[in-house]
């Protein structure tokens, strides 16, 4: 379900960490917002004042200029404040990690992000969220899979700097990717086992859908001729066993031994192109 974004005030939250990686699409971003609306921009330095910027954003509609991980933390913030459902959120994706953004239909150029901000249409999508108050806006992949960087990035100072920035922000239950291996886990999809502890599984994949249903695929390790992928569909999805760890989003979490995501339907809305 898609409605009219119609305000005209907007609050610009721009991501200290866009700010130093591509300064001039962040300039760009914040010219063609200002030119179409009235604007009030805030330039946080870290989580701290992220959350106070978006608490006191007032009537404004929030703009994020940033990468996925500010987007996650602009929705993490407004779910545990209870606000996601009368908040819609646009997005300027800035950055290297822009997966996210782009699978939920943002524009990853600045210009284009930037007139969808101004002339889109608001779209209500589900989310996943954990029994610890963890949201997943996209897939979450157990076990988590390392994302290598570009070869080109290695020598560029300014990526080094920006890299050990993220670090500060991210949350301290965030951790390093391990080497995949193949997992025992007991995976439950509305109370009903789809896969137990005797059989070993490769990869687990859980995606929100858009119907209040989430789309489970989980691969069971082939030996031999190549297990066929087993898949399901629910409103709640449990994983258990070993410790594990899970990628969601713009980050690695865990290790845990269980983890329970249920699908709120609709519970946020993002700003995209209308046609």
């Amino acid at each position: 379900m898609a409605t009219s974004a119609t305000s005209d005030q907007l609050l610009v939250v721009i991501d200290p960490v866009a700010r130093r990686t591509d300064g001039e699409s962040v300039r760009i971003a914040k010219d063609v917002l200002s030119a179409g609306a009235h604007t009030k921009v805030c330039l946080p330095e870290g989580p701290e004042e992220f959350a106070r910027a978006l608490a006191r954003r007032g009537s404004r509609r929030p703009v994020v200029i940033g990468d996925d991980r500010a987007l996650v933390r602009a929705v993490s913030l407004l779910h545990r404040q209870r606000e996601l459902a009368g908040c819609a959120l646009s997005m300027v994706p800035v950055g290297g990690a822009l997966s996210v953004a782009r699978s939920l239909g943002v524009p990853t150029g600045a210009v284009a992000a930037a007139r969808a901000v101004l002339d889109g249409v608001v779209r209500r999508r589900d989310l996943l969220v954990d029994e610890s108050d963890g949201v997943v806006l996209g897939a979450l992949c157990i076990p988590p899979v390392a994302v290598q960087a570009p070869a080109v990035e290695a020598g560029r100072p300014w990526l080094r700097t920006a890299q050990s920035l993220v670090r500060t922000l991210v949350p301290a239950r965030e951790t390093s990717v391990p080497a995949p291996r193949p997992a025992r886990l007991r995976v439950e999809v509305d109370g009903v086992t789809l896969l137990d502890l005797d059989q070993p599984v490769e990869a687990v994949t859980v995606t929100p859908g858009d119907c209040g249903l989430a789309e489970i695929e989980v691969r069971p390790l082939s030996v031999g001729a190549e297990a066929s992928p087993v898949r399901a569909q629910g409103r709640t999805v449990s994983v258990s066993g070993a410790d594990f760890r899970y990628r969601a989003d713009a980050g690695v979490w865990g290790p845990v031994r269980r983890r329970t995501w249920t699908v709120w339907e609709g519970a946020w809305g993002l700003t995209v192109p209308a046609s």
